[in-house]
């Protein structure tokens, strides 16, 4: 049986709910739901399950009868109540698309299928795999919102029942759900989900932290009572003493909202203030901004905590107002106010697109078609090329919260908040993006890093040949801008990263006998799976790529060997204790040969400093923290880098002729970087790797003789020396 199968397990066994009582909840919203293929699906469901069982011992047609009863709380079509009982048969029995096709039609083979395929996806495995299973999510999306609904409520269940699970199991499916369908389900605004989805997911990952805020909650209801029923009768007789009318609930956050908030504002539980949540439900939109006056008359309101949400609604269709204000004993406690319809809505999500009451699709005016807000981030993600960026660009699409700005015409414009003009710009227009050279918020003249505010009037000005500049990414928050000016980016460097590459290409090849054809380029490229000779450049030139790995491919008998003998880096020092790792200081960079001593860390390697390097100054006062090493004898690999400055002259071929001497002394180009630009010199950061202090000589002497060369020395920064971590109270290093 697949492990799938026990994603989440129940502790007590529990007989099938009947197909009479599925239908029951079906009909009681859609009277008109077609009976007879419910009970047909309930029926093949069972039959294809039949004899597999969950690991609390329930027989497993018990969760996709559970998925379909969650689904059916929210009204959903037929056609989703069929899927979810029918959504694990494509992959864990031997039914058939076709066969699933031709007895329920087309469009719910189609839905299987697709839950099917998100099932498949390993969401949690590396970065490479997960960007790609990611964009396979998003068209799934895209293409019909029905499948992820069907997916986030298996996701519900499982983490329900999760208990029978191993240990190990329940914490990758926690971590899952904490960092993707949580979030995904807020996302679409079915906020109810996602904050159950967090505590299920808290519970297993930090179970102590969970039951720590439960047992304060339980201390501060027996110091003070019941909070929430004071507060909310105060509410009541507010609103109906100003003819209100109106309902009003209240609650205790979610543990793990207030564990977030803990974390978020380093507070103790005893110094955090709201965590209770009001909420008003009115009849009119009128009575929202009746009673917001009210609440507002009797609290005192806290500045930068009111969001009006009726009036710009979220992308995802949500409409409320919300506001903080202070109560009883200075506590603060955060009040949502919306009507009914808007509360369906919130409550929904997007499933009130394909809700039914009395047997006809619902048709909400406050809701937002969410297919347009997934088809614009499938696009948007699409375009992304690398996996990194990818994903940084999911989650702040996933995670983020608006802000409501205006063009200077008038029309709105919603950000992340903590968005700045480069994010307005490219929200608009690609063009107007690249071609940014200013922007003033509110007629006021103000630099590009300048965080909008809500309402604020933004106007971006621009100038014909502007380009994008590498700076704008510290500047940019939404993965929009990001991945424009990282397109950009690539498109301008390419060129000069092409040409670089094409230098180092020709160096290496000429240091074994070869040289460095387009055709001998092209065959690389092909053996290393890259689009073509010029990616296969610019990623040398990126130092993506090493020059030894492309001689290794095409001519594996000459590319360079390691010098057997050679004592390898795990036998470099003597000094060390047993098991004791070590890392080379990259202020000083000591080599074989040199004087050196070892500075420990707590909780990290040894850090290993030339004897003259700058930043021992530090640690003059903890003589403690210092071990007495040195080198092991011998002739030792060329595995360690160093950093020459050069300054060249700004002529044709002298880069390549640098390049080819270095090559000629047995060394490897790991990385070139330009530092500074003339027209008659240039200054670049070359990492090489060396043996010893005596090749480092050998190098540096067979460079000064070239008389383009006007220096070469070896390149020493006291500022990148170790940094210690913090430190948590009790004194450890935090993460350890």
């Amino acid at each position: 049986m697949r492990d799938s199968k026990s994603e989440g397990e129940k502790g007590t066994n529990v007989d099938l709910i009947p197909a009479d009582d599925l239908i029951a909840l079906v009909r009681a919203y859609n009277p008109k739901t077609n009976e007879k293929r419910i009970r047909a699906a309930y029926e093949f469901g069972r039959e294809m399950h039949d004899g597999q069982m969950r690991r609390s011992g329930e027989p497993y047609f018990c969760h996709p009868i559970a998925v379909a009863s969650i689904l059916a709380e929210q009204k959903l079509d037929d056609a989703t109540i069929i899927t979810a009982l029918l959504h694990d048969t494509i992959e864990d029995t031997k039914a058939s698309y076709m066969q699933i096709a031709e007895r329920f039609s087309e469009e719910v083979a189609d839905l299987v299928d697709g839950v099917t395929k998100l099932t498949n996806l390993q969401l949690s495995s590396t970065e490479t795999k997960q960007a790609e299973n990611f964009r396979k999510l998003f068209m799934a999306m895209s293409k019909d919102m029905r499948v992820i609904l069907v997916k986030l409520a298996d996701r519900l269940h499982n983490m329900r029942t999760i208990k029978a699970m191993k240990p190990e199991k329940q914490v990758q499916k926690a971590r899952e759900t904490m960092d993707i369908f949580a979030p995904l389900a807020g996302r679409m605004g079915m906020q109810w989900m996602r904050e159950e989805l967090e505590d299920l997911a808290f519970r297993v990952l930090n179970p102590e932290g969970r039951n720590s805020i439960i047992r304060r909650f339980v201390s501060l209801q027996n110091e003070t009572g019941d909070v929430i029923e004071r507060i909310t009768g105060d509410m009541r007789r507010e609103l109906a003493g100003n003819t209100v009318p109106a309902e009003v609930m209240g609650r205790a956050k979610k543990p793990y909202s207030i564990w977030r908030k803990m974390q978020e504002k380093n507070q103790s539980f005893s110094r955090l203030s709201d965590i209770y949540g009001f909420r008003i439900i009115t009849e009119t939109e009128d009575d929202c901004y009746r009673a917001l006056g009210v609440i507002h008359r009797r609290w005192k309101s806290i500045p930068g905590r009111f969001k009006d949400y009726v009036s710009q609604p979220k992308s995802n269709g949500y409409r409320s107002i919300h506001t903080t204000v202070s109560g009883r004993d200075g506590k603060r406690v955060e009040v949502q106010i919306r009507t009914r319809q808007m509360h369906e809505v919130a409550e929904a999500g997007v499933a009130a697109h394909w809700s039914y009451k009395d047997g006809v699709k619902a048709e909400n005016p406050f809701a937002v078609d969410p297919t347009k807000w997934i088809s614009a981030l499938t696009e948007q993600m699409g375009a992304e090329e690398d996996h990194e960026d990818f994903l940084e660009a999911v989650k702040l699409e996933m995670y983020s919260d608006k802000v409501f700005c205006f063009t200077p015409k008038g029309e709105v414009v919603k950000l992340p908040r903590g968005a700045t003009p480069i994010d307005f710009a490219y929200a608009i227009h690609t063009r107007i993006g690249s071609a940014c050279v200013g922007a003033k918020i509110d007629g006021m003249r103000v630099p590009l890093w300048t965080r909008v505010k809500n309402g604020q009037s933004v106007e971006i000005i621009t100038a014909e040949g502007q380009e994008p500049q590498a700076t704008w990414l510290e500047i940019a928050t939404t993965g929009r801008a990001k991945a424009a000016i990282r397109r950009a980016l690539r498109e301008v460097d390419r060129e000069r990263y092409v040409k670089l590459g094409r230098e180092l290409a020709r160096s290496g090849f000429e240091h074994i006998g070869k040289k460095a054809t387009d055709k001998v380029l092209e065959t690389a490229a092909s053996k290393l799976r890259l689009e073509g000779r010029d990616e296969l450049l610019a990623q040398l030139g990126r130092a993506e790529l090493r020059v030894a790995r492309v001689v290794a491919v095409l001519y594996p008998e000459l590319s360079p060997k390691d010098d057997l003998d050679a004592v390898k880096r795990d036998r470099a020092l003597v000094g060390l204790e047993q098991g004791q790792s070590f890392k080379r200081a990259r202020c000083c960079q000591p080599l074989p040969g040199e004087r050196i001593v070892g500075i420990t860390w707590r909780g990290r390697p040894l850090a290993v400093h030339a004897i003259d390097c700058e930043s021992l100054s530090a640690y003059e006062d903890q003589l403690d923290r210092w071990v007495d090493l040195h080198w092991q004898a011998g002739r030792h690999a060329a595995i360690y880098a160093v950093t020459l400055e050069l300054t060249l002259a700004n002529d044709p071929g002298v880069l390549g002729r640098i390049c080819t001497l270095i090559g000629e002394q047995k060394v490897n180009i790991s990385n070139l970087e330009f530092k500074d630009r003339k027209p008659d010199f240039f200054r670049l950061l070359v990492d090489i790797e060396l043996r010893d202090a005596e090749h480092l000589h050998t190098v540096i002497s067979a460079i000064e003789a070239e008389g383009d060369v006007a220096s070469v020395s070896r390149h020493r920064n006291p500022e990148e020396a170790p940094v210690a971590p913090p430190l948590t109270p009790q004194g450890e290093p935090v993460g350890l």
